[in-house]
């Protein structure tokens, strides 16, 4: 949701940025899988439930950052969308690694892609064949996102729906965040 509200607000590039910041943070959790690691993650619940505050935090950061927006005039939208400057790149990829990263589901299901795809005896070039497929559909569905959320149509349709958009977003975030908060050990 936040490759599509980015794409609608900020246009294809900036939405692509944040799309290769999820990429890279589900790449992250792959190679940890890969390596073994992610199961010294989950043998030790306590470094998940790190991994889970802090995920549930940003994501409430999230959820108070779109509110405030949703709750600003469409008018005050317009003036901060003819006056903005040239996007924080740099910003947007970190949000996108931080939230795959603050997902410890996400952990939890590269464990499971790794255990169902690799077999005790798998040939050398199955691991990078997983990571690769997982990586080129990201690509394909993150990027997608990105591309048809920053056509002409629907960023005419955010302009209408802004603060709906925004709103059902802020609320999504809030959601999400409270239940990794809550998740109980």
């Amino acid at each position: 949701m936040a490759i599509m509200r980015t794409a609608m607000r900020d246009g294809r590039l900036p939405a692509l940025v944040l799309a290769a910041g999820v990429i890279t943070g589900s790449l992250f959790w792959a190679i940890l899988a890969a390596t073994g690691i992610s199961a010294v993650l989950a043998a030790y619940a306590e470094a998940l439930f790190v991994i889970k505050m802090i995920g549930g935090v940003y994501l409430l950061y999230l959820a108070f950052r779109t509110g405030r927006s949703a709750l600003k005039p469409s008018a005050d939208f317009a003036r901060m969308d003819s006056g903005r400057s040239t996007p924080r790149y740099g910003w947007l990829y970190r949000q996108g690694i931080l939230i795959h990263i603050g997902n410890p589901k996400a952990v939890l299901a590269w464990i499971a892609i790794m255990s169902l795809g690799l077999p005790e005896n798998a040939h050398g070039c199955t691991l990078p064949a997983i990571i690769g497929g997982c990586a080129c559909l990201g690509v394909i569905v993150f990027g997608g996102y990105a591309v048809l959320f920053s056509t002409a149509p629907m960023i005419a349709l955010y302009a209408r729906l802004r603060r709906w958009i925004e709103g059902a977003l802020s609320a999504v975030f809030a959601v999400a965040g409270f239940r990794l908060l809550a998740w109980q050990r």
